[in-house]
């Protein structure tokens, strides 16, 4: 058995059994430093081609509501490399909220699976599937909160780094999305400073705001909102955005999105503003050239050969995009192993 079987932290007993993984709000700062070092271990047990397949047996299913590549990757490769079976339901595959209530299909998969995963819509259709299972549940994405693509973020950040408290963050966009207000709340749990930069009426949620300013504050940090992308980017160690329309979003509010939030594309001008170490970040996947079908399609209506963030940035050696997706997978791992063991 891998050796993070329970462990002290700094006289805090760390025991992740059984726990659903909705949203970073529900941890607390150490669980979360924890869960990051044990996707740094899982990690470097992959490199060394160590087997680790410590749940061998026990089967889990993933329900998508939307679609996704790096998500589904990192679950169904996570959960082999960890020794278990995996059932896919793809957006036709449940009768979840068509046929069946989601409280009946927590019930039914309760029966069948040791975890179930969810990526769709509200928060709330998650919170209702942990309301009326047995068996952890993890949130794979909603419209509200991203929380295992912030356990990736931050763990490409510290290795970047060594480090994760002190250092400056600006998230750059629109900053209503699942991604900002999921960042929001991990850096001020695990004491980075947040800067928003965005037009205010995109920036996220007063309540979320101000229960991140609290526990920033207890954790000697800030939270910054401004519309200014110059003041928001000086000295900023992390640059991180995300497309300006989010899954889902009619396409007949791309234009006015993008007039909006043209002044806050990651460009070079940008990224020379911010501190010479600052890398680039993006959750992926990225409007940063014209190939791809939405890509060609944006070309043509609006002229743009590159949105959130130029191609120079995305392509260059500040751009820690593709280390940030492996992590994706290392990190939902030890989600899994840490709630299921």
């Amino acid at each position: 058995m891998y050796e993070y079987a329970t462990r002290k932290r700094e006289d805090i007993m760390i025991d992740l059994r059984g726990r659903d993984f909705l949203k970073l709000l529900d941890f607390t700062t150490e669980e979360i430093e924890y869960l990051i070092e044990v996707s740094q271990n899982l990690k470097n047990k992959k490199k060394n081609k160590e087997p680790h397949d410590y749940l061998k047996g026990k089967n889990i299913a993933l329900i998508f509501e939307k679609d996704s590549t790096r998500t589904r990757c990192a679950f169904e490769v996570g959960a082999y490399d960890l020794g278990m079976n995996v059932t896919y339901l793809g957006p036709t595959g449940s009768q979840m909220g068509k046929k069946e209530t989601i409280a009946d299909t927590a019930r039914v998969l309760t029966t069948m699976y040791d975890g179930i995963e969810y990526r769709g819509f509200e928060q709330n259709i998650v919170e209702e599937l942990a309301k009326y299972a047995t068996v952890p549940v993890w949130n794979g994405l909603t419209n509200e909160f991203h929380p295992t693509q912030m356990l990736a973020d931050m763990l490409t950040i510290k290795e970047e780094f060594g480090t994760l408290k002190g250092l400056n963050f600006t998230y750059l966009g629109d900053a209503r999305n699942n991604v900002a207000n999921s960042l929001m709340v991990a850096c001020a749990k695990l004491g980075l400073n947040f800067t928003c930069c965005a037009p205010k009426d995109l920036f996220p949620e007063e309540k979320l705001v101000n229960t991140c300013k609290e526990i920033a504050k207890e954790n000697g940090t800030t939270i910054t909102l401004t519309e200014n992308p110059i003041e928001g980017t000086k000295d900023a160690n992390v640059l991180y955005t995300d497309v300006w329309v989010s899954m889902g979003e009619p396409m007949e509010l791309w234009e006015e999105r993008i007039n909006k939030l043209k002044p806050y594309q990651v460009n070079k001008k940008l990224i020379e503003n911010a501190n010479e170490n600052a890398i680039f970040l993006h959750c992926l996947p990225s409007f940063h050239n014209i190939d791809t079908k939405i890509g060609k399609e944006i070309y043509e209506k609006y002229g743009l050969t590159e949105m959130e963030v130029t191609d120079e940035v995305f392509e260059s050696p500040k751009s820690k995009v593709f280390e940030e997706a492996e992590n994706r997978l290392h990190t939902i791992k030890a989600v899994m192993y840490e709630t299921l063991k």
